[in-house]
């Protein structure tokens, strides 16, 4: 019988375990999120599947059953694929170092997540829950805005923002200089809007950081924790839409209104910094929707066509 939490692992088991988690983090480049989830997972694997002493042991009804067990324990689909994906990364890992003769996991499927388009803001939107900012703190004030309209400008993500450091930004070519997944980086340009309030946030950084490297910081002066950003902009986005949307949501109006604009799927694909070109496509749907939407309440013969005419 199986259950879960109450088994401790094997050394042989937590070895393993080890030898993965170096080799997605160091040599895959995984981010520090994904290592961690995907750690968590192979434990929980094992905390499962009780007659495993080693990697060598698993089965693929072990794995068909964990996730079985999962689904009926209610969790998502996102989070049940997420954990096949890693029985998956860690079987392929030991088979490629000889600690298994076949992949138990060649033939495991996992639920499949329906794809959903992300939340934008319309410019407008963008635009209102920037001016909504006010804080009694003049200086926290001009850094929100800064950050608010550099996440817009640039859609970077929270953890490059975070990571930024004064001298990534040339003030001269209005660009910024990230480091993103996988550690690779890319060079983003913003413009005047987020020009003007980084050099708003700049002038009077100096008032609170303690930090002389990061370009934005706490209350405190250390460099700023990414959950400060994405409360400020549940906050703002809230003021603007009545939904308290993530700061990917910023990222993903940034590249719609891009790709609305008239720019190449490739430039996009740079700027955001995507490994694969079918995730910068996601953006085209909403941009085909909202062309839809706009053509329905503009075009004088939209109502009453069909696709047969």
């Amino acid at each position: 019988m199986h259950t879960i939490g109450m088994h401790e692992l094997t050394a042989v088991v937590e070895e393993q375990i080890d030898g993965f988690v170096v080799h997605i983090r160091d040599e895959r480049k995984r981010s520090v999120h994904t290592v961690a989830a995907y750690q968590a997972d192979i434990r929980g694997l094992f905390g499962f599947v009780h007659s495993a002493q080693s990697a060598a042991d698993l089965t693929l009804i072990d794995l068909r059953s964990w996730l079985a067990d999962l689904q009926q324990r209610g969790q998502a689909r996102s989070t049940i694929a997420r954990k096949a994906a890693a029985a998956r990364a860690f079987t392929s890992w030991a088979r490629k170092r000889g600690i298994i003769e076949q992949d138990p996991a060649l033939r495991l499927l996992s639920p499949s997540v329906p794809k959903t388009l992300p939340s934008i803001l319309s410019p407008d939107q963008a635009a209102h829950a920037i001016t909504s900012i006010v804080d009694h703190d003049p200086v926290i004030q001009a850094r929100n805005i800064a950050i608010m309209e550099l996440l817009y400008a640039t859609g970077i993500r929270v953890s490059e923002l975070c990571g930024l450091d004064i001298t990534d930004v040339d003030h001269r070519r209005n660009v910024v200089r990230v480091l993103g997944k996988g550690n690779k980086e890319r060079v983003v340009p913003f413009g005047i809007p987020a020009a003007g309030a980084v050099d708003d946030w700049i002038t009077v950084r100096s008032q609170i950081a303690a930090d002389q490297l990061a370009l934005f910081v706490g209350v405190r002066g250390a460099r700023i924790d990414p959950r400060a950003v994405r409360t400020l902009v549940n906050r703002a986005t809230f003021i603007a839409t009545g939904q308290q949307l993530s700061p990917h949501a910023l990222r993903h109006s940034a590249a719609t209104h891009v790709l609305e604009g008239g720019a190449d799927m490739r430039v996009v694909q740079e700027l955001l910094g995507h490994s694969s070109m079918s995730t910068t496509q996601r953006y085209t749907h909403v941009s085909v929707d909202r062309l839809r939407n706009t053509f329905r309440l503009a075009h004088p013969r939209a109502e009453g066509t069909s696709d047969d005419e």
